[in-house]
């Protein structure tokens, strides 16, 4: 069915080749290639060294991991959904919903500057937006505790490093005792806690995202002096 769609798509859609490759004249948006456009799309939300590095590394290890977290030996040797409900559903989230969305949203949603334009609006190469994404730090010290922000980095973002400290440490152990408790008597603590960091790190892509689109918020932890953003 999928061979179907792309053969009639591609008969239909007219590829979009241009002139050949001018160094002085760059196209705006410059786009990687649609199988990278997911990547470019976490560069928004993200800094290279986690969207580039980090993250597609850990998408690798995630799946080499699936074996050996998965143990279940029922389901061997034949497709069923009955015996990995929780893992097909995952993968089909991580993959179908997040690397998709990405890919779309960067691919017709994109446009000059790397604005985000609407599915019908006009693509503006004079299109100009603020830039008012806001750090944690500022929307605690400055707009919440009505100071400067100050000079020391671990001060300033203790806010942010207690944050992401408990995301990864702590709440996979409260989900162990509530939420994923079957998953945790199940699995057994060292394979659970590696499925739930890798669970928790995917899940991180969403939560930064929403937090970008509703709250301007840019980095959870900011230490410049250091090149090291979350």
């Amino acid at each position: 069915m999928c061979s179907v769609i792309l053969i009639v798509w591609s008969i239909f859609l007219k590829a979009p080749l241009e002139q050949p490759a001018n160094p002085a004249n760059t196209p705006n948006p410059s786009k990687a290639p649609w199988y990278f456009l997911g990547l470019q799309e976490m560069l928004v939300y993200f800094d290279p060294w986690l969207a580039g590095v980090v993250l597609p590394g850990l998408i690798i290890v995630g799946l080499i991991c699936i074996p050996y977290i998965d143990r279940n030996p029922r389901g061997n040797g034949y497709y069923t959904f009955k015996e990995r409900k929780s893992e097909i559903v995952l993968f089909l989230f991580g993959f179908a919903v997040l690397w998709v969305s990405l890919i779309v949203l960067g691919t017709f949603l994109r446009g000059p500057n790397w604005n985000f334009f609407g599915p019908f609006e006009y693509w503006d190469i004079h299109k100009l937006e603020a830039l008012t994404n806001v750090n944690l730090s500022e929307y605690i010290w400055v707009r919440m505790f009505r100071t400067g922000l100050p000079q020391q980095w671990y001060i300033r973002e203790i806010f942010g490093i207690l944050l992401v400290l408990f995301y990864v440490f702590v709440l996979p152990v409260v989900l162990a005792k509530s939420v994923f408790k079957a998953f945790y008597e199940k699995m057994g603590g060292p394979r659970y806690y590696v499925g739930a960091f890798l669970f928790l790190t995917m899940m991180a892509l969403p939560i930064k995202m929403l937090a970008r689109w509703l709250f301007n918020l840019k980095y959870i932890v900011a230490i410049g002096e250091f090149f090291f953003n979350i």
